[in-house]
């Protein structure tokens, strides 16, 4: 098993040389062709003290964002670099729509960690990971590379994580260290002991070796811990399942997803 089209959302409005810089790197790691992909949507007409607005729908605005787009992908070449397979896709469209509709053609999602409320001109990364159906590499604006040689599984048993694990094992399998690790509460010990010893045996019928590791939690999240753990340890990849609660409760009332997507300095691969 292996990566055979990793597909990299782009900013059209800024092109990362370090979100770059981390998918060349990934598809160079796996021999895959590099896609780049951006959108931009149309803003719709709005009504300002009863006069409905329209120009901003105008075909010089719709030129405009073609240009921009079509500036991006110029970045993304220069970026890409020619030693590499790539190519290049862009629409008018919204940009967490068209994510999640060319999803189809890769093995692994690659974009940048933040946050806005533009759903015109920006991803929703969380949106897109619910609805792509493929894994996401999510990538922190100051990574500007990816080695993966200690991986840390963010463990719970979960179908998310299950998937997360099965999706990841491509890096699992270059890595030279692999952890899986679980951060549980007092009466969880056993139960955690358990599960991480379970996927250090699955890992390891895939010619992987893993350790398996299990923590009480303690002061703030079990993301904070294992991203502390990780940080210790030198990994910069870390594994887990995503949105195993709903997306909506995990924002509003906390959750592994949301802790990682908003706070982790270390790149995550995370699968819904």
């Amino acid at each position: 098993m292996s990566y055979a089209t990793v597909l990299v959302y782009v900013n059209a409005d800024h092109v990362s040389k370090q979100l770059m810089g981390v998918a060349a790197g990934v598809a160079d790691k796996f021999s895959a062709i590099l896609v780049g992909l951006s959108a931009l949507a149309v803003m719709p007409p709005f009504a300002a003290e009863g006069v409905v607005i329209v120009d901003n729908a105008s075909e010089f605005d719709v030129a405009k964002m073609n240009a921009r787009l079509a500036e991006a992908g110029k970045k993304f070449r220069v970026a890409a670099g020619a030693a590499r397979e790539i190519e290049w896709r862009s629409v008018i469209e919204f940009p967490t729509q068209t994510l999640i509709n060319e999803a189809r053609c890769a093995d692994l999602i690659v974009v940048q960690k933040g946050k806005s409320n533009d759903i015109y001109r920006t991803l929703d990364a969380g949106a897109a990971l619910l609805g792509a159906g493929r894994p996401f590499l999510v990538v922190p604006a100051a990574a500007k590379s990816l080695a993966a040689e200690h991986v840390v599984i963010g463990w719970k048993n979960t179908r998310e994580a299950r998937r997360a694990v099965q999706d990841a094992l491509p890096f699992l399998h270059e890595a030279k260290r692999v952890t899986v690790m679980e951060v549980c509460e007092n009466d969880g010990m056993d139960v955690a002991r358990r599960g991480v010893n379970d996927v250090a045996r699955y890992l390891a019928r895939h010619r992987i070796k893993a350790e398996a590791r299990a923590e009480v939690r303690s002061k703030g999240s079990g993301a904070d811990q294992i991203i502390a753990f990780a940080e210790d340890e030198g990994s910069d990849l870390l594994v887990t399942g995503a949105y195993g609660h709903s997306r909506f409760n995990e924002w509003v009332f906390g959750g592994m997803t949301r802790d990682l997507l908003t706070s982790s300095p270390i790149c995550c691969l995370m699968s819904h």
